[in-house]
C-alpha cells in the first residue's frame, strides 16, 4: 500500500542548489534512511514532507487520512508553556483524557477534577495507553511535567518532542536526527522501540548501528540523483562500492572509446560529415559520458601533533561535589602516551564536569590534577561550536592563523579549508548561512589546526554526515597523541577505544578495559547473574522450610543419597565463591580473550548451581 509518492521535487537557497528533480515512493511497513553529505538538503526535504517548507519545483502527496508525526532537529512547542502541555499536546481523545488525569493528580486536594478525570479514563479504556505513556516517558527520563519549556536545554527539549512523536503512535514518522541528545540507554532502548512497531518510517541518523537495526532500505543522495539500496546499512556499504565501481569501469571505457571515436571524427572530410551524423550525435553522448568527473569531493584530515613528553595527566585522589551530587569520590588515574578511552554514562552523571577537571576549565574540591609541560589540550565541546555568526568562513580560520603546519606542509588558511571541503565560494559565505554539519565541520577545523597531542572530544559525531564521519575516524585511528572521547555513538565508539570509563552514580567511575559492545555484554551478563541470584532461594532458607514440609511417613535416604546430600552443600558454597571471584575478575582489566573465557565460565558456574541447587531441594524433602 503506497503511503508516500514524490514526483521531481527541487530545492534551492540562492545559487545553492540543495536537490532537484528527485522522486520516490515510500510504502506502508517500510523502514527508509536517508543518507548525503552535509549541506545537500535532507533536512530540507524531511521539512518539505512534513509541511514546514516548500519545494521550489514539484510536488507530493500522501495516503489519505494518514496520520503523520516530524521529529525536527530544533524542536518547537507553539503555545505550550509547560512539558505536560507539548509531550500530551494532541487532538486524540485519549491523549486528552490522560492529559486531564496527570492535571488531576499534581492538584490532588481537587477531590471534583479528579472524580471527573477517573471517569473519563475508565470510559475509554485508558489505562493501557496511559501505562505506554508512561513508559516512554520514564525511558526518555522527561518527568517534573509541570516544569517551564522555558527552562530547559535544547537536549531536554529534544528528547521532549521524541516523547511527543511516539506517544502521537502515528501511521508514518518523519525523524531528523532522533539519537542526538539521547544517552546510550535511551539508543538502544528507541532502537529496540521502532524496530518492534507497525510504523512507517522515514529518517536521517549518523548512527550507523541504529541503521544497521532498524532501517530495510536506505535512499542515498549523491550529485543530483537519488539511490536505493533495499537492504540495513550493511548491504547498503556493500552494493555502493559496487554501484561506485561500475561507475568508475562505464567512465574509463567511455573514455577509451571516445579517444577512438575522436580519432574517426578528426579523420573525416568536411563534405562527408553528414553522411555520418547519427555517428557524430553518438559521440557527444559518449562524450557527457567520458567527461564524467571520477575524482571526489573528500575531507582531508591530518595534524603535525605537538611532542607528547611521557608525563601526561595525573589525577590523585580527586573528589568533586555538585551539592549532593557526587561526581567523583577519590578518582586517581594516571594517562599514559597514545591512550584511547570512551566515557560512558547517563545523562547528569559529571561527564563534561570530568572534562573540564581535567583541561583546567573546573575546579575539583580536593585531590591533585597534574597536567605535563608538553600537553596540548583539543578540546571540542558543545559549548565551544559558537562560531561567530557576521564572519566569514575563512576569517575564522586566519584569527587562529595565516599560516597553518599540517603534516609536513605548510598551508593557508584557503588550502586548510578546501581540505576540509569547503570550496572558494564557501570560504567567503557568512557562517550564518552553513548548516549544523559544515559548522561542526569548521569547529573541528579550528580545533586541529592548533596542533593538540591530547585531544578531547565530548559528542563529536552530532550533526555529521556519514561519509565526513567514516575520515574522521580514520584520523583518529592513526592519531598519534591521548585521545579521549564522550559519544552516544555506539559504532564511533568501538572503533576508536581501547577502554572505557564508566561512569556509574555516586561518584564511582568504573575502568572498563575493552569495546562499548564487550562491555554491555559483560553489564547484561551481571544483570542476568544479579536476577538469577535475587530470585533464587538461598540454601539457609531453604532448609529449614523443607524440614518443616517433610510428611509424617517419608522415604529415607540411602547411604549414597546421604553422603551425595551433605556433598552438595559443599559444592554449592565453593561455586558460589568461584562465582563471586570471576564477577570481580570480569569487572577489572582483562584482555578480550580472557575476557571471551571468564564470560563462558561463569555461564558453565551458573548453570551447575542451578542444577546442584534443585537435586539439594530433591534429597532435602527426606533430610
Amino acid at each position: 500500500m503506497n503511503y508516500l509518492s514524490v514526483e521531481n521535487l527541487s530545492k534551492s537557497y540562492g545559487d545553492k542548489v540543495l536537490f532537484q528533480n528527485i522522486s520516490f515512493g515510500l510504502e506502508k511497513g517500510q523502514k527508509i534512511a536517508l543518507i548525503a553529505k552535509n549541506g545537500t538538503g535532507k533536512t530540507s526535504l524531511l521539512r518539505i514532507l512534513a509541511g514546514q517548507d516548500t519545494p521550489d519545483t514539484g510536488n507530493y502527496s500522501f495516503r489519505k487520512d494518514l496520520k503523520i508525526s516530524f521529529l525536527d532537529q530544533n524542536p518547537r512547542f507553539g503555545e505550550a508553556k509547560t512539558i505536560i502541555e507539548a509531550v500530551l499536546n494532541s487532538n486524540n481523545v485519549m491523549i486528552q483524557a490522560i492529559k486531564n488525569y496527570e492535571l488531576a493528580l499534581e492538584n490532588h486536594l481537587d477531590e471534583q477534577l479528579m472524580n471527573a478525570a477517573l471517569l473519563q479514563m475508565d470510559n475509554l479504556k485508558a489505562w493501557d495507553f496511559e501505562l505506554k505513556i508512561k513508559q516512554i516517558l520514564t525511558k526518555l527520563k522527561v518527568g517534573e511535567l509541570q516544569r517551564d519549556l522555558a527552562t530547559l536545554s535544547g537536549g531536554q527539549r529534544k528528547r521532549i518532542a521524541l516523547a511527543k512523536v511516539l506517544i502521537e503512535e502515528p501511521d508514518f514518522l518523519i525523524l531528523d536526527e532522533p539519537t542526538n541528545h539521547l544517552d546510550l540507554d535511551m539508543i538502544e532502548w528507541l532502537e529496540e522501540y521502532l524496530g518492534n512497531q507497525q510504523v512507517s518510517l522515514l529518517m536521517v541518523t549518523h548512527d550507523r548501528y541504529f541503521l544497521e537495526n532498524v532501517c530495510n532500505e536506505i535512499f542515498e543522495m549523491e550529485d543530483g540523483n537519488l539511490y536505493r539500496y533495499k537492504g540495513n546499512y550493511s548491504y547498503f556499504l556493500e552494493k555502493k562500492d559496487e554501484r561506485e565501481y561500475n561507475h568508475t569501469q562505464a567512465v574509463m571505457n567511455a573514455r577509451n572509446l571516445m579517444r577512438k571515436e575522436l580519432d574517426w571524427i578528426r579523420r573525416q572530410p568536411k563534405a562527408r560529415g553528414t553522411k555520418a551524423k547519427y555517428r557524430i550525435d553518438a559521440f557527444q553522448e559518449l562524450k557527457k559520458q567520458a567527461d564524467k568527473n571520477l575524482k571526489k569531493d573528500e575531507l582531508a584530515l591530518a595534524t603535525q601533533m605537538s611532542r607528547l613528553g611521557k608525563k601526561v595527566i595525573e589525577l590523585e585522589n580527586v573528589f568533586k561535589n555538585y551539592d549532593d551530587l557526587k561526581i567523583l569520590d577519590n578518582f586517581s588515574y594516571k594517562f599514559q602516551p597514545r591512550e584511547r578511552v570512551g566515557i560512558v554514562g547517563n545523562n547528569g552523571v559529571g561527564k563534561s564536569t570530568f572534562l573540564n577537571i581535567l583541561t583546567g576549565e573546573g575546579a575539583a574540591d580536593r585531590g591533585e590534577v597534574v597536567k605535563g609541560e608538553t600537553v596540548v589540550f583539543g578540546y571540542y565541546n558543545q559549548e565551544g561550536i559558537q562560531l561567530p555568526e557576521d564572519k566569514r568562513v575563512i576569517e575564522v580560520v586566519t584569527e587562529i592563523a595565516e599560516v597553518i603546519n599540517i603534516g609536513k606542509q605548510n598551508l593557508s588558511a584557503s588550502q586548510l579549508l578546501e581540505r576540509f571541503l569547503f570550496n572558494h565560494k564557501q570560504q567567503y559565505a557568512y557562517v550564518s548561512t552553513l548548516s549544523g554539519g559544515e559548522r561542526r565541520r569548521l569547529y573541528l577545523l579550528t580545533i586541529l589546526a592548533k596542533n593538540p597531542n591530547f585531544l578531547i572530544l565530548d559528542e563529536p559525531t552530532n550533526d555529521l554526515d556519514i561519509l565526513t564521519l567514516q575520515v574522521l575516524e580514520d584520523f583518529l585511528a592513526n592519531y598519534p597523541g591521548c585521545l579521549l572521547i564522550v559519544t552516544h555513538d555506539r559504532y564511533f565508539m568501538d572503533k576508536l577505544v581501547e577502554h572505557l570509563f564508566v561512569f556509574e552514580g555516586n561518584g564511582k567511575i568504573r575502568d572498563f578495559n575493552g569495546s562499548y559492545s564487550e562491555y554491555r555484554a559483560v553489564k547484561e551478563l551481571e544483570e542476568e547473574n544479579l536476577k538469577t541470584t535475587d530470585s533464587k532461594p538461598q540454601i539457609s532458607d531453604l532448609k529449614p522450610e523443607a524440614k518443616n514440609q517433610k510428611p509424617e511417613t517419608k522415604k529415607k535416604l540411602s547411604f549414597k543419597e546421604q553422603k551425595e546430600y551433605e556433598t552438595l552443600e559443599t559444592e554449592i558454597a565453593n561455586l558460589e565463591n568461584r562465582k563471586m571471584l570471576i564477577t570481580n575478575e570480569l569487572s577489572g582489566d582483562l584482555h578480550h580473550e580472557d575476557l571471551l573465557k571468564k564470560s563462558q565460565e561463569l555461564e558453565q558456574i551458573i548453570q551447575q548451581i542451578d542444577e546442584k541447587t534443585m537435586r539439594w531441594l530433591e534429597l532435602a524433602e527426606y533430610v
